[in-house]
């Protein structure tokens, strides 16, 4: 059923499904605890995970791309829990976005400009928000020419060009030897001659590696971050660079970003289960100790209607992007 997008199982006689943003109980069930937790074991075993009572929950994904988590007892009190988020069927494009009013065809024009013109972006949004949707519609806008190193814990993202090299993080063994981090997969793809590097998102120590190699020649990078606005998205990436141990100084860090990422744009899901971008910000540079930003789009919101959905409309700042001679100077309009 191509209208769900989340499957969420509470034992074997509790199924829940997402359509269009809003939750519903579904009629279906298992035999019993036994039959679900052959279903997770086979889910799991087919991407050289494992789940049993010394590693009680896992990250893995179905063939088509659909991202499943799985928790047992004894960290579930109620029996197994399975999470599916489903894959779209058909790979969403700018078109199909624009038709769900995510944003209007001019924001449009200006983000392709944007990962035409090689600006590193930052996608911010909480979870289920459609950042990685969004990171999937912008990464088809990379030319075909280029070569692009992907990075994610579980791979979900569906890229269109011939010349893409995908990589995925491994979990520790049961010795607890083995693992490797998204941190040592930044590192390594420096070494691979890429022209961009998508990482699916930043949640920890790579934040550090992903700012260099964004500021050292790596321009048109692309990933994403859990936060509530952009501003605040700034601030985690401070904090995941903090989780590496190194002790930086405040203001040279936040000189680091300022000149890494060029374009913040945050998500947000509404009450009415619709997705949308409400702010496109640009990173101006720094004053002081602060990042400065300006408000390029933002969607206003004006209120609900009976049927409980939001109102409002996307407005234009009217500020002219720093970014716009850059674009010029590389010929995009």
């Amino acid at each position: 059923d191509s209208s769900i997008s989340d499957i969420l199982v509470n034992g074997p006689d509790q199924i829940y499904v997402e359509r269009h943003g809003k939750l519903s109980l579904s009629s279906v069930h298992f035999d019993s605890e036994q039959h679900l937790m052959t279903i997770i074991d086979r889910i799991v075993s087919r991407v050289g995970r494992r789940i049993d009572e010394s590693s009680p929950m896992v990250d893995a994904r179905l063939p088509d791309g659909s991202r499943v988590n799985a928790i047992i007892p004894p960290l579930a009190i109620d029996g197994p829990q399975l999470s599916i988020r489903r894959c779209a069927v058909e790979g969403l494009t700018m078109d199909h976005l624009i038709e769900l009013n995510e944003f209007t065809p001019t924001i449009a024009k200006v983000l392709e400009a944007v990962v035409r013109g090689r600006l590193n972006v930052l996608i911010s949004g909480g979870t289920g928000s459609g950042k990685t949707t969004l990171l999937n519609v912008l990464s088809a806008c990379i030319p075909e020419s280029e070569r692009i190193v992907t990075i994610e814990d579980s791979a979900e993202l569906q890229m269109q060009q011939p010349h893409v090299v995908r990589l995925e993080t491994r979990p520790p063994n049961i010795e607890g030897r083995g693992e490797v981090s998204q941190r040592e997969l930044v590192r390594n793809s420096l070494r691979m001659r890429p022209d961009r590097i998508v990482i699916g998102e930043v949640r920890g120590a790579e934040a550090l590696d992903m700012l260099s190699a964004m500021n050292t020649g790596h321009d048109g990078s692309l990933t994403t971050i859990h936060a509530n606005t952009p501003r605040d998205a700034l601030s985690r990436i401070e904090n995941m660079v903090s989780m590496t141990g190194i002790n930086f100084p405040a203001k040279a860090l936040r000189n680091q970003i300022a000149s890494a990422i060029d374009l913040v744009i945050q998500v947000e899901r509404q009450e009415d289960g619709k997705r949308r971008m409400v702010s496109v910000q640009e990173i101006n540079g720094m004053e002081g100790d602060i990042i400065t930003m300006s408000e390029l789009f933002c969607f206003q919101r004006t209120g609900i209607d009976e049927q409980g959905n939001v109102l409002g409309h996307f407005k234009a700042t009217g500020i002219v992007p720093g970014f716009k001679s850059r674009l010029e100077q590389r010929g995009i309009e």
